[in-house]
């Protein structure tokens, strides 16, 4: 059975945080067999954002980093930063309507982070559509 793009976000935070946590750890790991352990189907939805934060990993945390006062991605928790890497590459390289990328974003982090990364992620979101 297809699953929701929001069921899909849910499974592209899950790997973001998975590869955050191997590279930290200096673990070896393949991107493909990361997405492959979470997704019973081949998705290109996924994979896009998946491998899009991958490469513009960088560019994301400085983003980030530029809307955040006195803080940086570094400091959240890595399922916020996940949550977060994720909405600022859909905001900046795809044409999902930002409501939906800011809600959805949300969303999860009520679900996944505490209160103070909920509020840094909207924080971040709304800064970044409304410059």
């Amino acid at each position: 059975m297809a699953k929701s793009r929001s069921e899909l976000r849910e499974k592209i935070m899950v790997i973001l945080y998975q590869i955050d946590i191997y590279k930290k750890n200096k673990m070896t790991y393949e991107v493909e067999d990361v997405i492959k352990e979470n997704l019973e189907i081949d998705n290109d939805f996924v994979k896009d954002i998946v491998y899009g934060v991958i490469t513009y990993e960088k560019e994301i945390n400085d983003i980030a980093n530029s809307y955040m006062n006195n803080w940086n991605i570094e400091r959240i928790d890595r399922t916020g930063a996940a949550i977060l890497r994720m909405a600022i590459y859909e905001l900046k390289y795809t044409d999902t309507p930002s409501v939906v990328v800011i809600n959805e974003a949300v969303e999860l982090a009520k679900k996944y982070s505490d209160d103070s990364v909920r509020k840094i992620i909207n924080a971040v979101l709304d800064r970044m559509i409304n410059e």
